[in-house]
């Protein structure tokens, strides 16, 4: 199929099609004797792979690592369980920063009275870090 076909397949724009192939997360397709990029069903199993693993939010690196694992079905999949679990840690501690970043945004919410901004508590705790209940100043490790 032609670059343009593998791309709506896979729901992915061509340049991401391209850039993968950079990547080396797609392997060179062949050529049509015009120059002309064909991919195979396999190519479009491994792009849809890709995408499902970046829709989950993994890494550029797991997804090549687990990648390679897919092209060895014979190895044992320890690895595939450490880089779930790695990234089963990581979703955990960005729940954990974003509910104390809830409980913060609530907290600003009551204690707010909702008159004039010169009151306003919202204002006050955005001014001034300390007035903070939870640690939150960024986001963990994505």
């Amino acid at each position: 199929m032609s670059i343009g076909a593998l791309a709506k397949a896979a729901g992915v724009s061509v340049q991401t099609v391209r850039w993968y192939e950079q990547q080396g997360l797609i392997p060179e397709p062949l050529r049509s004797e015009g120059g002309q990029r064909r991919y195979g069903r396999d190519v479009l199993k491994r792009l849809l792979f890709i995408r499902h693993a970046r829709d989950m939010g993994l890494p550029l690196a797991d997804i090549r690592a687990l990648l390679d694992l897919a092209d060895n079905p014979t190895a044992p999949c320890a690895e595939a369980d450490a880089i779930i679990e790695r990234n089963l840690a990581r979703v955990r501690r960005q729940l954990e920063w974003l509910r104390a970043l809830e409980r913060e945004f609530e907290r600003m919410l009551r204690e707010c009275p909702s008159g004039q901004v010169r009151s306003c508590r919202i204002i006050e705790i955005l001014s001034d870090h300390q007035l903070c209940l939870d640690e939150h100043t960024a986001p963990p490790d994505k």
